[in-house]
């Protein structure tokens, strides 16, 4: 099993979220939160902050740690196929846009990042990791853990 360790933004204003359109090497496209791996040695709370920035050309401040998720997805359902079952430990922050301009990621897998109003967000094609993150925006729960979000339709891993 691999496994890597992340870190995802939610950025909730006005009703809207910042989400990013990934395209994966099979040209499907899914919206996800802006986030991604932590680099080796690198902090969640920096990784958060300077993935909204590679992702979306936004400059970010982190407000408050939301929860942690772990999830396992099988070898034969992973973005990238070819790998064994895949650990994903994501690590949410509650984040404010302070500066920048959206843009889309410059030689990444992030082709867009739009403000979704979040009404809207149950009908696009996206990851867990959304409803996970607005799961824990919305609640707030002591523990920093919700319930796993059941995948299929247009929730993917």
């Amino acid at each position: 099993m691999s496994r890597r360790l992340a870190a995802y933004a939610v950025c909730i204003e006005d009703g809207r979220v910042l989400l990013a359109l990934a395209v994966g090497p099979g040209g499907e496209r899914t919206w996800t939160l802006p986030g991604g791996g932590v680099e080796q040695s690198e902090d969640p709370y920096d990784a958060v902050i300077r993935e909204v920035a590679e992702e979306t050309g936004l400059e970010a401040a982190v407000e408050r740690l939301l929860g942690v998720d772990s999830r396992v997805i099988p070898a034969g359902e992973r973005r990238r196929p070819g790998g064994p079952e895949h650990q994903n430990i994501g690590v949410f922050y509650r984040v404010r846009v302070t500066g920048g301009r959206l843009r889309p990621e410059p030689n990444g897998d992030t082709v867009e990042s739009v403000w979704t109003p979040l009404p809207e967000v149950a009908r696009l094609h996206r990851s867990s990791l959304v409803d996970i993150g607005l799961a824990l925006a919305r609640t707030l729960p002591p523990s920093g853990h919700v319930d796993p979000v059941p995948v299929g339709g247009l929730i993917q891993y």
